[in-house]
């Protein structure tokens, strides 16, 4: 399979603008309903996907202290979370487990196990909202003592093609259970089409591969990792698998790759930090093209909402229309009920 060739932009023609007063471009913004009219971008429920964190237990719930209003759930919580975000017209949820420390190995075993809290929250959540969709992030941060995505010699060094053998047993275990999207946040190189093969293989070709393509070794991380429980076992950096911010050209690059290995669509992390790769990337390619607006990016928001420095409904839906002015299809985004329930109610 071969990558897509990009696609010509045309630019936009230029004509000679009418002066005042017979040109006043306040006129179609005077009613609400001429705005609406000519509003060149939309923002609807249908465009959010909204991560949800795990837990076992019963009844559960822990506040992530570095993401304000950011819960992690049990699996029975999660359920009841799945339908209210169904009846909002959310499509997606995405899945993270925080695994129990004494399941967490170097070599991320516990990410193959049928039974593990991932594969059972999925399971759970497709019973009961069959009609939601359910993405499962691919890596083994939240399976390893070490906090990466892959696996490490013992000199330290990420080992590529090793760790691929294991995310897609992984990826493999998430599409048993249920999971109707793999999204592979590793960044290994080549692992789009080793799952691809494999899952095709077992029979899940309508299973869908976001690939996480233009993932940055980014600082906005962080409270993430506290989410998931692998930000304190980090042992270094992840900046000899993950992008340099400094590159954009490479973005092209990497998506290209993925799409010729079998993704259907593709997600640029983060988000609002990011929106020129966003940019880029739908007009090179012109796909299905996702973006994250991750744990730091939400802090900030959300720290600043929770001191009273920003107007908390009109940042929300501000910062997710961004994505969509700049090209993104979809948002991973933790503020996806909240913004829904506003959109809802306009």
């Amino acid at each position: 399979m071969q990558s897509r060739q990009p696609i010509e932009v045309r630019s936009v023609p230029h004509f000679p603008p009418a002066s005042y007063p017979a040109s006043r471009p306040r006129r179609t913004r005077m009613t609400p309903w001429s705005r609406a009219m000519v509003a060149e971008n939309v923002l609807t429920p249908a465009d959010l996907i909204w991560p949800l964190f795990v837990i076992e237990g019963k009844g559960e719930r822990t506040q992530v202290a570095s993401m304000p209003g950011v819960e992690r759930l049990s699996i029975d919580l999660a359920v009841q979370a799945a339908r209210e975000a169904a009846s909002l017209g959310i499509p997606c949820l995405a899945l993270f487990p925080n695994t129990p420390a004494d399941l967490r190995t170097d070599d991320g075993r516990e990410s193959a196990n049928p039974d593990n809290l991932m594969c059972r929250a999925t399971r759970a959540i497709k019973d009961a909202v069959p009609n939601i969709g359910i993405l499962s992030d691919v890596a083994l941060d939240p399976y390893t003592t070490h906090g990466h995505d892959g696996l490490l010699s013992d000199a330290g060094e990420m080992l590529n093609d090793e760790s691929i053998e294991v995310l897609v047993s992984q990826a493999l275990n998430q599409a048993r259970a249920g999971a109707d999207i793999i999204a592979p946040s590793d960044m290994m190189d080549g692992r789009i089409g080793a799952m691809r093969k494999a899952l095709e293989a077992e029979g899940f070709c309508n299973v869908q591969i976001m690939s996480y393509a233009a993932k940055y070794a980014s600082a906005f991380y962080g409270p993430f990792r506290d989410a998931v429980g692998s930000g304190a076992r980090l042992k270094g950096d992840k900046k000899t698998y993950q992008m340099d911010p400094a590159n954009t050209d490479e973005a092209l690059r990497e998506v290209a790759l993925d799409l010729a290995e079998g993704a259907d669509t593709v997600m640029v992390k983060p988000g609002l930090p990011y929106l020129d790769i966003v940019r880029r990337v739908k007009d090179t390619f012109a796909v299905p093209t996702f973006a994250y607006q991750v744990s730091g990016e939400y802090a900030m928001i959300a720290g600043a909402i929770q001191n009273g420095w920003l107007d908390r409904d009109r940042v929300i839906l501000e910062s997710l229309m961004a994505f969509k002015r700049a090209g993104a299809d979809g948002v991973l985004t933790y503020f996806a009920l909240d913004a829904a329930k506003l959109l809802l109610s306009k």
